[in-house]
């Protein structure tokens, strides 16, 4: 019987304890390794044949030089005995038959030998059929050869003459059974131990592969920690700076408009920047206060910032202060929110003014809606003015947006209206109060207020922010 070798080329991805499982080829060292011991084998064996001879093992030894041949065909195949294993064994089984058929004196090393070459089929052939089949047939072999032997012995009467024939339980009968018993336990070991060293390999082969695959996991999760991470640091620092420094550059191109015509104005606009500035700064210098503190926030950190629904009041003055009129409303009944829905809320409708400073001209106008619903919270942006034909390249602001709501779960509606103008509207659920660090209640009945702008709108009462 032939068998290919094992391909040391395999690197096929496949799961260790399904019936296609390969074990790796044999390493260098291991092959090195069974040339070694192939050498030891084969220098025992003329050892013991040599010791053997002289005491006399056989009336009748096979002359010397065939069992030397017979020694080193029975030990040197063991160096291949990884990459051939079948074929190994085979030869190994034919030349243990041979010996003791021919009466070379030695049964030391022979067993030893012929013990590893059964043992070595059921720890690394792959093709488990195959190596059942082959272990099974020289097993079989093995045991018809010795009930022959046995059966010559018990009827020859001038064979093992020490011992008597008489009786059903002769001394005959104890001695053979005594090497059906002892040759059931050797190949029953051999057997056994291969198949278990098989099946330890492949339990290995799968817990290095499971743990090869919580390391790669292990190291996709930190790098989408650290995506997230930079993703969130973006997306703050797009929401802060991008409406201070658009604020600033109304302001400033206010103050080069009317710097001759009216210093005072002029100042007053450029003392919005300063204000501007200085609002900028104190954010960032909160967040990167937030993002280099360790270990648990105190209370005043509690929240990612110190902003939210309770301070849309102040930036819709502040939005009518910087030239775009707007309008706060506050509808239904504020109930607690978690801090991070509240600090989102008031991003979404910064972003959300900026835009409509930018893109919607000089004469446009906004209304801010902060909607307390059964079981959401709603915030609509609208503005009145032109609307961006095509979308600017690069713009992270209503990406951001959206990835806020969809943190909260919520939902987000955005695009121009049917009448003219912008929309933004951003649901967010409410969950069970005690789920997540809650915006107090004080804060935004503080800001429950309508804020009304210059812009000829008709006034309403008013109160102001306490925040």
């Amino acid at each position: 019987m032939s068998e290919p070798a094992v391909d040391q080329q395999e690197d096929r991805r496949v799961d260790p304890y399904d019936a296609e499982w390969r074990r790796p080829a044999a390493t260098p060292s291991e092959q090195r390794s069974d040339v070694i011991l192939a050498i030891a084998l084969g220098v025992g064996t003329l050892l013991s044949l040599t010791l053997y001879t002289i005491a006399g093992f056989y009336p009748e030894p096979a002359p010397m030089w065939a069992s030397v041949l017979w020694a080193i065909g029975i030990t040197a195949p063991l160096a291949f005995r990884r990459r051939f294993p079948c074929s190994v064994s085979i030869v190994v089984a034919v030349m243990f038959i041979v010996g003791g058929t021919v009466l070379v004196p030695e049964v030391l090393f022979t067993n030893i030998t012929l013990f590893l070459a059964i043992y070595t089929v059921g720890a690394w052939v792959p093709n488990r059929r195959r190596a059942a089949l082959v272990r099974v047939l020289i097993i079989v072999a093995m045991f018809v050869w010795l009930l022959v032997s046995m059966f010559i012995q018990a009827t020859d009467p001038d064979a093992l003459p020490s011992l008597s024939r008489v009786g059903l339980f002769s001394p005959l009968v104890a001695f053979i059974l005594i090497q059906i018993l002892t040759n059931i336990l050797y190949f029953g070991a051999a057997y056994f131990f291969g198949e278990r060293v098989y099946q330890s390999s492949r339990e290995r082969a799968a817990l290095e592969q499971r743990t090869a695959e919580l390391e790669a996991e292990r190291a996709r999760s930190a790098r989408q920690a650290v995506a997230l991470e930079r993703v969130r640091i973006a997306r703050e620092l797009h929401d802060v700076v991008a409406h201070h420094v658009s604020v600033m550059g109304v302001q400033a191109g206010a103050a080069r408009t009317v710097l001759d015509a009216n210093p005072a104005a002029a100042r007053d606009a450029l003392t919005n920047v300063e204000l501007g500035a200085r609002s900028a700064i104190d954010e960032l210098r909160k967040m990167l206060g937030t993002l280099r503190a360790h270990g648990e926030p105190t209370d005043e950190e509690s929240s990612p910032s110190t902003v939210g629904v309770g301070q849309l009041g102040r930036l819709a003055d502040e939005s009518t202060a910087n030239g775009l009129p707007t309008r706060f409303e506050l509808v239904g009944t504020p109930v607690p929110i978690p801090a991070v829905v509240s600090f989102n809320l008031y991003r979404i409708a910064q972003e959300a003014l900026t835009n409509a400073r930018k893109y919607g001209g000089t004469t446009a106008t906004a209304e801010l809606r902060l909607r307390y619903l059964d079981d959401a919270v709603e915030l609509e942006v609208t503005n009145t003015g032109t609307v961006p034909t095509v979308a600017r390249r690069g713009g992270l602001g209503l990406i951001g947006m959206r990835e806020r709501v969809a943190s909260s779960g919520g939902v987000l509606e955005v695009g121009a209206r049917a009448r003219g103008g912008f929309l933004v509207r951003a649901a967010i659920p409410l969950g069970r109060p005690g789920d997540q660090a809650m915006e107090p209640v004080a804060a935004s009945i503080a800001d429950a207020r309508l804020a009304s702008s210059a812009a000829g709108r008709p006034q309403t009462a008013t109160t102001k922010d306490q925040a």
